[in-house]
C-alpha cells in the first residue's frame, strides 16, 4: 500500500517515523511547527493538506484527534469502495482507529498492521467485524507450514462447537511475527492476525496455563492462551490450549455485555452467533 502518515506533534510524528519503514511506500507530512522534520514534507492547514492529497494514496494514517481527522477528511469522502483507509492514531501510541473504509478500502487491515507494529489497541466498529465473539491464539514451532496451522484452528474451533465465521482475530505473541506460515494462515482463513507484545504477556494478570517449554524456547509463560485472552475484551477460555501435530490453540470469548443484567453476548454454536430478540436490544 501507497502510505501517507500526517502528524500535528512531535510524538505522532516520532510514531509515524518508526511506522514508515514497515510499509514498501510512504511518505511522512508533518505540521510546520514539529521540530525536526528532515525528510517530511511541512505543512501549514491539515485541511488543505488533506484535500490535496487524499485520492493519491492507498491509506491514511494519523497522528492526530478524531475530531480534527472528521473535519479534515469529510469534504473529500465520495464512496466507501474507492476512498482511502484512514487509520487514526493517538499520540500515546495507545489505540489505532479504523475511521473509514474499514471493510472494502481496507480500513480495519491496516488498523490492525499499525497497531501490531506500534503495541497499540486496534478499534474497529464494523458491525460484521466487531460482533464476532471468538479469538484464537495460536503458538507454532518455528517455520510451521501455513496448512497446519490452519487444520489446527480449524479442529480447535470443532472442538468448541464453533466455526471460521464467528472469529474476529487470530492473535499470537509478537515473537512470531515474522512468522510466514502464521502469516498465510490468517490470509487463507480471511481473519485478521494480532500480536500481542512480549511484555504484555509476562505482565498479565489473566489466568492462563504456563509452560517451561515455552518458557525456555521463547522467554514467555506461554503463548496461546494469553495472547487469545489478551487481544479482546472481556475475555474468558472457552478451549484451553490444546496441541494438534506441533500447532498450539487456544479459543477465547468476548462478552459484549456491559453487566451481567444486560444483553447476553451472541450464543457459540456452528449456525454462528443468534440474533437477540427486540425486547434484549
Amino acid at each position: 500500500m501507497k502510505i501517507a502518515l500526517i502528524s500535528l506533534s512531535r510524538e505522532g510524528a516520532d510514531l509515524l517515523r518508526s511506522l514508515g519503514a514497515n510499509f514498501l511506500e510512504s511518505r511522512l507530512f508533518l505540521h510546520e511547527t514539529v521540530p525536526r522534520a528532515s525528510r517530511a514534507r511541512r505543512f501549514t492547514s491539515i485541511i488543505d493538506l488533506t484535500r490535496e492529497i487524499f485520492h493519491e494514496f492507498d491509506g491514511l494514517v494519523y497522528a492526530a484527534p478524531c475530531g480534527v481527522v472528521v473535519r479534515a477528511i469529510s469534504p473529500n469522502l465520495r464512496d466507501k469502495r474507492t476512498d482511502p483507509a484512514v487509520v487514526v492514531v493517538d499520540a500515546g501510541g495507545r489505540f489505532a482507529i479504523s475511521l473509514v473504509s474499514g471493510h472494502e478500502g481496507g480500513g480495519n487491515a491496516l488498523a490492525i498492521r499499525v497497531s501490531n507494529l506500534l503495541g497499540a489497541e486496534p478499534v474497529i466498529t464494523t458491525t460484521t467485524e466487531a460482533l464476532k465473539p471468538l479469538i484464537v491464539g495460536v503458538g507454532c514451532r518455528r517455520e510451521t507450514e501455513a496448512f497446519q496451522i490452519v487444520t489446527a484452528v480449524k479442529e480447535a474451533l470443532r472442538q468448541a462447537g464453533a466455526d471460521l465465521s464467528q472469529v474476529r482475530l487470530l492473535a499470537s505473541a509478537d515473537v512470531k511475527a515474522d512468522e510466514k506460515g502464521l502469516a498465510q494462515a490468517a490470509t487463507e482463513m480471511g481473519i485478521p492476525l494480532r500480536f500481542i507484545r512480549s511484555e504484555e504477556i509476562r505482565a498479565s494478570a489473566k489466568a492462563f496455563a504456563r509452560s517451561s517449554f515455552v518458557e525456555k524456547k521463547v522467554n514467555l509463560p506461554a503463548v496461546a492462551e494469553p495472547a487469545a485472552l489478551l487481544a479482546g475484551r472481556r475475555t474468558r477460555l472457552i478451549l484451553p490450549k490444546t496441541t494438534y501435530r506441533g500447532v498450539t490453540v487456544a479459543v477465547a470469548r468476548e462478552s459484549f455485555s456491559w453487566s451481567e443484567s444486560g444483553p447476553e453476548a451472541p450464543s457459540i454454536g456452528p449456525a454462528g452467533p443468534k440474533k437477540r430478540s427486540p425486547a434484549a436490544r
